[in-house]
């Protein structure tokens, strides 16, 4: 009994596997899989506080989250848009579709200069066909050729019959489609490459200088110039907020944010006043202003055991719930004689629970008060370190005055001024602004983005609508024959059919 021959499969080596891999990578499956993928990808940024755009959001999630937040952020999660792994997904997929489109735009390129096909031998076969006899002295041929022309089709007479092909719109269409998707993809990229989106916090009568300092963050693209920053200033003049009064049951909502800004474009500029609102951003040239978030900045003075000022002005106070209460963190290094670190409470609409805490009843400011958590010892700025502003580490400080310290904590009502604890000095209560959030951003391709969205838009529409059909008159012994073709379904096929033929039995 013969064994069964064995054959070596040849090697396919590195040319082959490189052949393998990128048809893989270039095929429409694969395509669909990563734009899936991608869109997968992308919630994480809508279900968590992202740094680009709400840096405020993401140290408030690491306060309430102190296990989970390190390890969220480790996996880039509050920076997924510029995380490792979805800028491999968007690599990818953007050499996959390159890799898709530029092959298909060559077909369909071909297919649009192509010449109508030859006549086939029996028109009987084609969906839509007609035998008629000619009038003595015509010549179907060439009469039928005149006709299709006046009609719009690309026609070729080959001995006794003529080819005519109509719809090269159709492959115009597509053809204008694929490269708009080209350029969209391009326009991306590159626009990504040089914008910039960066955030900065205005309390009212602050301005803001489109420049690197003048950005509380930045996120800048990989191509980005800080010189190109147009120059502008923008300062908010006033914020404002309507509370629903009328919903009993939703009493207290708010219904609408304004910011009154006054923007300028040099020193000598005079100022002009706008209204920048949540879907109403203030365009510039180079720069967009969003209005991203607001809150309460409390007018706070302190003075230390000399009587001189060693903290004054509005202190940003984030949110933490509907009702706008507020923790703010004040630090003090250059108090005498010792550096202070106050953790306050701001409730706009003060009122006192059971316990004894406080809590706000209302978001808009009709019994405002302030609760302070007092510590000194030293600060940390003096370390070179960048520390977070809305941030006091606690664990090496003292507490003098709070609920777990000898001394109650200090309590204000707007216009006071009371004793911090141990002969530290004196804390004021002096007024109340209100703070805006700012996202500024650019981005220049978002322009040539919209433009070929609307190109690949508009050729998908005409590849459609636009039927492709072929037409052929043939001369016969009895007469001609006229037969029609057509890449879809058409409905009017057999009627052009009708149509072609009496209009050639009418000429003479």
């Amino acid at each position: 009994m013969s064994l069964p021959q064995r054959y070596d499969a040849p090697e396919i080596g590195l040319t082959g596997w490189s052949r393998w891999i990128w048809r893989q990578l270039t095929s429409m499956k694969t395509a669909l899989i990563l734009l899936l993928l991608l869109a997968a990808a992308a919630v994480p940024g809508s279900i968590y506080p992202q740094r680009s755009a709400d840096p405020n959001g993401v140290k408030q999630f690491f306060d309430n989250n102190p296990e989970l937040a390190p390890v969220l952020d480790f996996f880039q999660l509050f920076d997924v848009y510029g995380s490792i792994w979805f800028s491999a997904i968007y690599i990818l997929l953007f050499t996959s579709l390159v890799g898709c489109v530029l092959p298909r735009t060559k077909v369909h390129y071909e297919a649009l200069m192509q010449e109508p096909v030859k006549t086939p031998t029996s028109l009987s076969r084609m969906p839509a066909f007609e035998k008629s006899s000619a009038p003595k002295g015509l010549d179907p041929v060439e009469t039928g050729m005149q006709i299709l022309k006046r009609k719009g089709y690309r026609v070729i007479k080959r001995g006794n019959s003529v080819s005519a092909e109509k719809g090269y719109m159709r492959e115009t269409g597509n053809l204008v489609f694929h490269l708009a998707l080209v350029g969209v993809l391009i326009a991306i990229g590159v626009g990504g490459g040089y914008s910039f989106s960066g955030q900065r916090v205005l309390a009212e009568g602050d301005t803001f200088v489109n420049n690197l300092a003048g950005f509380d963050s930045l996120s800048p693209g990989l191509f980005f110039n800080p010189e190109t920053l147009t120059p502008l200033s923008v300062t908010l003049d006033k914020f404002e907020v309507d509370y629903d009064f009328s919903n009993e049951t939703n009493i207290g909502a708010p219904l609408d944010f304004r910011a009154t800004v006054t923007r300028k474009t040099s020193p000598e500029d005079p100022g002009e006043t706008s209204v920048v609102q949540v879907n109403s951003p203030l365009d510039e040239p180079g720069a967009s202003l969003y209005l991203t978030g607001h809150g309460y900045a409390p007018e706070i003075t302190i003075r230390d055991a000399n009587g001189d000022i060693s903290y004054s002005g509005p202190t940003v106070f984030l949110p933490q719930d509907s009702n706008m209460t507020s923790i703010g963190i004040i630090k003090v290094p250059d108090n005498q004689p010792e550096q202070i670190g106050i953790v306050a409470f701001f409730y706009p609409t003060a009122a006192e629970l059971s316990t004894g805490a406080y809590t706000s009843m209302f978001p808009g400011v009709i019994n405002p008060l302030i609760s302070m958590n007092v510590y000194t010892g030293d600060l940390g700025l003096d370390s070179g370190q960048s520390l977070n502003v809305y941030a006091l580490d606690t664990d090496r400080l003292t507490q003098v005055a709070g609920r777990d310290a000898p001394t109650p904590g200090v309590v204000l009502e707007l216009g006071q001024t009371k004793d911090l604890p141990n002969g530290l000095g004196t804390v004021a209560f002096d007024g109340i602004k209100r703070f805006a959030s700012l996202d500024i951003a650019h981005n220049p391709g978002q322009v040539w983005v919209l433009l070929f969205s609307l190109l690949a838009l508009a050729g998908v529409i005409v590849g459609l609508i636009t039927p492709r059909r072929r037409v052929w008159v043939k001369s016969t012994a009895s007469g001609f024959e006229v037969a029609a073709l057509s890449k879809r379904e058409d409905p009017r096929l057999e009627e052009v059919v009708r149509e072609l033929t009496r209009e050639i039995k009418k000429r003479k």
